[in-house]
């Protein structure tokens, strides 16, 4: 069974899991049956202002109360907190039953904005709950189910929702929501106890001075404050797009109200399989290569959804048994799920990332400033469709459109900015699409502090691979001639190689390189090197250059040896001396790479190293086909 499955058979997973999928599916049997009822209920003149009113006036309590919400998720215990938070689930559900009483628009927008505020409350306990309660190979997993069920609990609430709302019953769905709010409250009742991350924190009940508190705290992490942008960006987006669809629905495609569950159902499914799938893509580990993978997917298919909406051109009708045999419907279908996977891939990493590379004990409020941005995005989405559709009076399609131009605008230039994204890219196409790479003993390597990677030197891709591999980012010690190569320099500098020279041939660059080591080493940073100090000719390994003395001897650092096999013979080994002969050859081929414990600084020698890596090669379980000896050569 794959291992995020089996978390749903573990008492720390399974009941919070339960409880946050009915939590977001009880918001959407409400929140569908709602926008349905303003879309066919209420005057054309009016629906497009009521829906993106009634979207902005639940994600507005995210940006209210999530600052708030966050110091408390990390002062108290978690497992009580969400079942309080479950309880006020209930009260809120009681007013929707009495706002679908009285057939009353206005106070179930208000029920809507309760719920915002309940689910603003909810979302930093959430995803602080889950790296107290899951290891650090595990998040991708658990933070996959989250998402895949999230969508999945969207796709089954829209679903119900429509059904209910359809029944011309107010009864159906107010005794749904109850039900559901109630189960809820049940299944939080199983969580385990949970300690306070930091129960010395002070609550701030200024609500505006608390935000701001927390919207400067966020930058103060590089990464994790560029991933929360990103989430951010995500969804606005997605909100854009969601929020739409029902008038979409009704307006471009003719449609009633199963076919606006047809085109949310495909993009909630699109979002499980995408979530899903990430876990297999990154092998179990946290890749944000994956996320350009999911903007340019988001780009391309919203972008066909545009021109798939232009070629819509039937007029009668469109119900269930007819829309799916009309020319075009299947083509909007596959790119609403097509969006819904890549934006799976494109934002699974990066919640991921945020509870990884998080200080210990500052998740929540960490997550509650994203919150906190993610519904200032959202607000201004929601505007952006007020003024698009209503005082510009645009279609539709033009708004998607536009999203789309701007998701280009703001991708490109968020990846150009922070080039680390388009790297892992490289790196994680290089492991995962041109070899299959095994791995053992990641772990050995520090999570934290300063260490020196030392490996064995068989091709001019070794670099990406353990790029690609080590959890850590890792500045490695390249030949500078390699380094200043037109096309990969770009490369290079946003990977921060340090380029070296040897003693006869420039020792500037020399001593610039082993001054950038040690500056690199002070600040707590992994550097990898390739104590061979050139690519072998032959195969086999060549002896450690006493280099990586000088650098232990100026820094004393942890060493971690390691050792990479079954690339010579591929293009990128000089196993063919010239450059014309070589070939695309051993490609998708099983490269391992072994390993070692940390080695003490004060025992590091250049022979002790070579024999360490020579150790770790003979433990290689992969055969070299193109050795000429039975064992292969490095």
């Amino acid at each position: 069974m794959s291992k995020q499955f089996a978390l749903l058979e573990e008492r720390r997973f399974l009941p919070f899991f339960l409880t946050q999928f009915l939590g977001a599916f009880n918001d959407n049997v409400f929140k569908n049956a709602l926008v349905i009822m303003i879309a066919f209920n209420v005057a054309k003149e009016d629906v497009d202002t009521l829906t993106n009113l009634a979207f902005g006036l639940f994600i507005l309590p995210f940006f209210l109360f999530s600052a708030f919400a966050g110091q408390v998720a990390d002062k108290y215990e978690k497992s009580k907190l969400i079942q309080r938070i479950k309880l006020f689930e209930i009260l809120v559900m009681l007013i929707a039953c009495l706002g679908f009483y009285l057939q009353s628009v206005g106070l179930l927008i208000f029920v809507l904005f309760l719920m915002g505020a309940q689910s603003s409350l909810f979302g930093p306990v959430k995803y602080g709950y889950l790296p107290e309660k899951l290891s650090n190979d595990e998040l991708i997993g658990g933070n996959a189910m989250v998402e895949a069920s999230t969508f999945v609990s969207i796709l089954l609430g829209t679903i119900l929702g429509g059904i209910l709302i359809a029944l011309n019953s107010i009864w159906p769905v107010s005794a749904a929501v109850v039900m559901f709010a109630c189960l809820g409250y049940l299944t939080a009742r199983q969580i385990p106890n949970t300690p306070p991350a930091d129960s010395r924190i002070e609550l701030d009940w200024n609500i505006a001075r608390a935000t701001m508190k927390n919207l400067r705290f966020l930058p103060k992490n590089r990464v994790v404050f560029l991933s929360v942008l990103g989430i951010s960006w995500f969804w606005f987006f997605g909100s854009v797009f969601l929020a739409q669809i029902p008038n979409y629905t009704r307006t471009v495609i003719n449609g009633n109200e199963h076919v606006v569950t047809i085109l949310l159902t495909m993009f909630s499914i699109g979002i499980g399989v995408g979530s899903l799938l990430c876990e297999k893509l990154s092998g179990k580990r946290v890749e944000i290569g994956l996320v350009p993978v999911g903007a340019i997917g988001l780009a391309l298919f919203s972008l066909d959804v545009y021109f798939a909406s232009l070629a819509w051109s039937t007029t009668e009708p469109m119900v269930f048994s007819n829309f799916l045999q009309t020319m075009g419907a299947w083509r909007i279908c596959i790119d609403l799920m097509m969006i819904g996977i890549f934006g799976g891939l494109y934002i699974v990493p990066l919640y991921a990332l945020i509870q990884e590379r998080s200080k210990e004990g500052h998740v929540s409020r960490v997550i509650a400033g994203n919150n906190i941005i993610n519904a200032l995005f959202m607000v201004v989405a929601a505007v952006l469709g007020m003024v698009i559709l209503g005082v510009l009076g645009l279609s539709i399609p033009i708004l998607f459109l536009i999203t789309t131009v701007l998701h280009v605008v703001v991708c490109s230039y968020i990846f150009t900015i922070v080039p680390e994204f388009l790297l892992r890219l490289v790196a994680w196409f290089m492991v995962s699409m041109i070899y299959r790479v095994k791995h053992k003993g990641l772990d050995n390597i520090p999570s934290d502090g300063p260490v020196l990677l030392v490996c064995n030197h068989i091709s001019f891709v070794d670099p990406i691979i353990l790029m690609g591999r080590v959890r850590r980012p890792t500045r490695f010690v390249m030949y500078y001639k390699i380094f200043q190569r037109g096309l990969m320099k770009p490369l290079f500098r946003a990977a921060k190689t340090i380029p070296i020279a040897g003693a006869k041939e420039d020792p500037e660059i020399m001593e610039a390189a082993f001054a950038s080591v040690r500056e690199a080493l002070n600040n707590n940073d992994v550097v990898g090197i390739f104590p061979e100090g050139a690519l072998t000719v032959d195969g086999y390994m060549g002896p450690f250059k006493p280099g990586v003395e000088r650098i232990i001897a100026e820094t004393p650092v942890p060493v971690v040896p390691m050792a990479l096999s079954n690339l010579w013979g591929s293009m990128f080994s000089r196993y063919d001396k010239s450059l014309i002969k070589r070939r695309p050859r051993k490609l998708w081929a099983k490269v391992e790479l072994i390993v070692g414990e940390p080695i003490p600084p004060d025992q590091v020698t250049a022979e002790l190293l070579y024999e360490k890596v020579k150790a770790l090669k003979a433990q290689t379980q992969i055969a070299n086909p193109l050795s000429p000896n039975t064992k292969e050569k490095t």
